[in-house]
Order: C-alpha cells, then structure tokens, then sequence
C-alpha cells in the first residue's frame, strides 16, 4: 500500500518567501491572512488527507462505483469520509463568507487541492466539480439563484457538475444537439444526453447541480447559439426545501482505466426544469469561467499524483537492494538501489519537476487572485492575460510531465511496481485520465498557439517574457549561473516565438505540427523563472536553515542542467516542420 506524508514545509515555504508580488500583497482581503493561520490550516489538511482519505484511494480502486436500479453507489467508506469532509468545512476554504464559505486565497486552496489529489483523485472528484461549478454560478447567475443555490453548495450538502459533452461532440461542442425550449414561466425545459459526466450522479449529497450547455430554441447553429443552463437533480422549493425529482436519468457508468472510484457517467435530460446562467446565446463564454479553472486544477492533480509517486519510489530506493553500485567504498554484496547513479538521476528529475511546478503554480494562484480581485483594472487586466497564457501550459505540462513521473516511479519498483500489491501501478492508471480529460493536451497545444499567444489586449507571450527577463535581473554573483542558463533558453523561446507567428500567417501545418513542442518549451521556461524565485530566497536565508537551503540549491542545479536543455530539442523537433508528416500516405 502506498504511503504519503503531505509536503507542508515546502508549501510553507513558498507562502511565507514568494509572496514578494505586490499585486496580489495589495488585495485587501488577504492581508490579515498570516503564515500561522495558512499553517494550521495545511496541518489540519495534512491530516484529513494521510489518515482519512488516502485509505480511500485502494478501496475505489478495488470496490468500484455501481449503478443499481437506477442508483450510483460510491464504494465503501466514501459515504463516512464526505461527511467528516464537509464537516471539518473543506469544501468552503476558497468561497465568499457570503455564502458561507471561509475566504481562502486561491494560493491556499490550491495547495489543498495538490494533497487531496496526492490521497485519492477519485475520492477528490466528488468535491473537485463542485467549486467549479460554484464559481461559474457566482460570477453569472442571478442573485436569486445565488441565494437559493449557493450556501448548500458551499457547504458541501450538494454537489455540482459540468455537463459539456455529448455523443456527438467533444470539443467542437458546436455541434450539440441538447435543445432548450423556454416555458412561460421563465424556466427552460431541456432534453438530450450528456456523456462523460464527472460526479454525473452519486449517494453523497443531497442534491446535485448540473450546469448544462444547450442550444435554446430560437438560437442560431454553431458556438453562437449555446447558452448555459442551471438543472438540478432535484427541484428546488422557493424556501430552499428539496422537491420531487427533476428529469435526469442515469443511463450508464464507465468501467474505466483509472480513478473507478469516481461515477463518470451518461445523464439523460428528458424535459429537465432548468434556469438559464447569463446572456443567451453567451453559454460557453459563461461556462469557460468554469473550465479554465478546472484546467488549473486538473494541472495539480498531475503534480499532486507525480508527489506520491515520488515520495513511494524514493523510499523504496532506500530500501531494496540490487546489484552492486559503482561506489568504491561499498564492501556490499549488493548495494540499496539509491545508490545507483541512474535510480539518483530518475529521482532527482522527479523531485526538481515537482517542486519547479509547485512553485509556478503558487505564482499562477497569485495572478489569479490579482485578476479576480484587484482595485486597478489595468493590473487585473494583465494578470489576467498571464493566466490565461499560462492555464493550458500548467494543464497540459503537469500532467504530461506527471506521465513520465509515474512512469519512472514505476520503473525503480522494477516487478513489484507491475503488481498491484505497491500501489504505483494505480497512481499510473488513475494519472492516465489527467492529459485527456478538460481538452486533450493536444486541445490545450492548439489553444496556447493559436488564441493564448495574440488577443486584444496585444502580445501576451512578449509582455510574459520581458516580465521574466525584468524578474531574474538579481545582484547575486551565486544565481548568475543559473540566469545565464535560462537567459539562453529565452532567447531559444522568442525565435521559437517568431517561428510560430510566421508559420501562423503563411503555414498553419507548420504549426499545428509544433504546438506541443512550444507549449513545454514555454513550460519549461515558466518552472525555471520560478526557480530563480526559490534560489533567490536559497542563497539569501541560507545560513538560517542549511540543509533545508542546500537541497533546493542541488534539486535547481539538476533542474537547470538536466532538464531545462529539453528546450534545444523541442525547438530543433518543431523547427523540422510539417511537410514530410502531411505528406505521408497512411495505409
């Protein structure tokens, strides 16, 4: 059985030395938000996580969710740790305490959300959904069904979902065939199937709430057309009291690779009462205030997953022996595989990935808060566009990264990690479902190249790169190394840059077929750039905690020479481009 002890040092780390931005320090709300409160606040999470849910993460895996006359079971024991869970108000940390909810900067609840994805992604699921679909309600619904919905959601009595897919579409959800017909009284009646739903339908809460994209009547064909809709498992009463049951049926649950503990399901809508959210015909501008922070989060499952992968296959490195190293001391027969330089290098590539990709996503929570919460519409504004550049890069990166991670983890258990007894080859079935699920890495490939790059408010990559290159301008003879390092890489990633916009306007073959390589070029800068935010405070609080200041200090070191030069070979991959692919004849 896998182990996992949450990482609140290197959390707290990051809270109490990177908060350096003085954007997000000039948010009014945060500022009575101290260390000791954060701290307490992620030792308590660490608990819940270790003791409660991580247990979870086999019993899903082993008990899967069931559909029974028309019911979907949870497995066993998830019943009794959804209710200690929203007891102890997890599902509240990042809410509006006007609603109920705690108030937690996205920095916090962010690192919640790593441990609870490290303890059990299908378990997280039930919740994950949930704040999703909480914030997309708060920034476009109505105050009324604010009022009516909003409070139960946050405290975790009723769950929420996203209804996009459908057996026709996908990503193009143009094509939708779910229709809208509005009734007299204002309510819509909605009929279709929605397939893949995450929580689609479960025996945790008392009610769930759908968000469904639809095309209204009287609307055009296309995107253009797609409003979003508010349908819940339930109806709702005026008083807030549950009513009879809404017309959404089960039709199936998938039998899948990974994360089987979590009901992904078909939803029948058969003239289900729903309310529209937002404009009409605006449904997917509305929905995407929900997807683009889904994205994020499901980028931290990645790194969350890559953590108690490494965590596992580091301690089975110290434990089991194999071959002799080439250590001259060693007098062993065999030697603990940690010693081996190769089992070093794969560890050390984990650990300087995670903790590169921990740091980048303290940075992005920052820039969200600024973008949803500043005074200056001009700083919201640019923090904003850094967020949505960065968004499809923390999705597709962490998770293709926490790919190769699991993978290797593994790979150091050798056999042992094939067989179900250590729990790796879980961690590498449930991580399966992190690149294709929320727009296909690909999707976010695409997206970053062809949207992210260029919008109205101009050339979003150059103002991100000239912020990074203002940024690591430090006075530090120590860090120069490592900013030359990266200075180099920069200017790899602007021709890249210019390559692209070219290929953009005169072959989008070219970059189409070069979108991926880009978008872990870009990546890989973003982790460096938070780097030199870590070796920064490394070599300036040194002295006050050695150890802990020498391990960043030779994880960065292995990140800038071992990693970081992925770029040359992206850049020189894509640089190829797209003829010889376009021009092969499949058979």
């Amino acid at each position: 059985m896998t182990t996992y002890i949450a990482p609140v040092e290197d959390m707290m780390f990051l809270y109490e030395n990177l908060r350096n931005n003085n954007n997000y320090n000039e948010i009014e709300k945060y500022k009575e938000i101290t260390p000791d409160l954060v701290k307490n606040i992620l030792e308590e999470a660490a608990k819940i996580n270790q003791n409660l849910i991580l247990p979870l993460a086999k019993k899903g895996d082993e008990n899967p969710t069931v559909l029974e006359n028309g019911v979907v079971r949870t497995p066993p024991g998830y019943k009794e740790a959804y209710k200690k869970f929203i007891e102890d108000g997890w599902t509240s940390l990042s809410c509006d305490p006007k609603y109920g909810g705690q108030g937690m900067p996205k920095t916090v609840s962010a690192f919640f959300d790593e441990m609870l994805s490290s303890a059990s992604l299908s378990f997280k699921l039930y919740s994950e959904l949930s704040i999703g679909a909480y914030n997309c309600i708060n920034h476009h619904a109505t105050e009324d069904i604010k009022k009516k919905f909003l409070p139960k959601m946050v405290e975790g009595k009723w769950s929420g979902t996203m209804c996009l897919t459908e057996p026709v579409c996908g990503t193009d959800l143009g094509l939708l065939k779910t229709k809208a017909v509005e009734q007299p009284n204002g309510t819509f009646k909605i009929s279709g199937q929605k397939i893949f739903i995450t929580s689609g339908d479960h025996d945790l809460t008392e009610n769930i709430v759908h968000l469904v994209i639809a095309r209204a009547s009287d609307s055009p064909s296309g995107t253009k057309g797609i409003s979003l809709f508010l349908v819940p498992k339930f109806i709702v009463n005026e008083d807030g009291s549950i009513g009879s049951r809404n017309g959404i049926s089960t039709g199936s649950i998938e039998s899948k690779m990974g994360i089987k503990g979590s009901a992904t399901c078909v939803l029948n809508f058969e003239d289900s009462i729903g309310y529209m959210i937002g404009p009409k015909n605006k449904g997917l501008n509305s929905m995407f205030t929900m997807m683009n922070l889904e994205r994020i989060v499901v980028g931290i499952q990645g790194l969350g997953l890559s953590e108690i992968a490494y965590q596992n296959s580091l301690n089975y490195a110290k434990e089991r022996k194999q071959g002799k190293s080439n250590n001259k001391n060693s007098k062993n027969a065999a030697d603990f595989i940690i010693e081996h330089a190769d089992i070093r290098r794969t560890l050390l590539n984990m650990k300087s990935i995670i903790e590169g990709e921990r740091a980048l996503c303290f940075w992005l929570s920052q820039q969200t808060e600024v973008s949803l919460n500043h005074k200056d519409e001009k700083i919201k504004q640019k923090a904003s566009d850094f967020v949505s550049l960065i968004t499809p890069v923390v999705k597709s990166l962490f998770t293709d990264m926490g790919m190769e991670i699991t993978s290797d983890a593994m790979q150091i258990f050798g056999g042992y990690g094939y067989t179900k007894d250590q729990g790796i080859e879980q961690i590498y079935r449930d991580n399966r479902i992190t690149p294709i699920y929320e727009g296909t890495n690909s999707v976010q490939a695409i997206d970053l190249v062809f949207r992210k790059m260029v919008n109205n408010n101009g050339d979003i990559i150059d103002e991100y790169l000239n912020m990074i290159k203002k940024e690591i301008q430090i006075n530090d003879e120590k860090i120069k190394p490592f900013v030359q390092k990266l200075e180099k890489k920069i200017n790899i990633m602007s021709n890249f840059t210019d390559w692209i916009k070219d290929k953009i306007k005169n072959s989008k073959d070219d970059a189409g077929a070069a979108c991926n390589d880009y978008l872990k070029v870009l990546g890989l800068i973003a982790i460096a750039h938070s780097w030199i935010k870590v070796l920064e405070v490394s070599f300036k609080e040194y002295d006050n905690n050695k150890e802990f200041y020498d391990e960043k200090i030779q994880t960065a070191n292995f990140f800038f020479n071992r990693v970081l030069p992925r770029i040359e070979s992206y850049y020189l991959t894509a640089s190829t481009g797209s003829k010889y692919i376009m021009d092969f004849k499949f058979k």
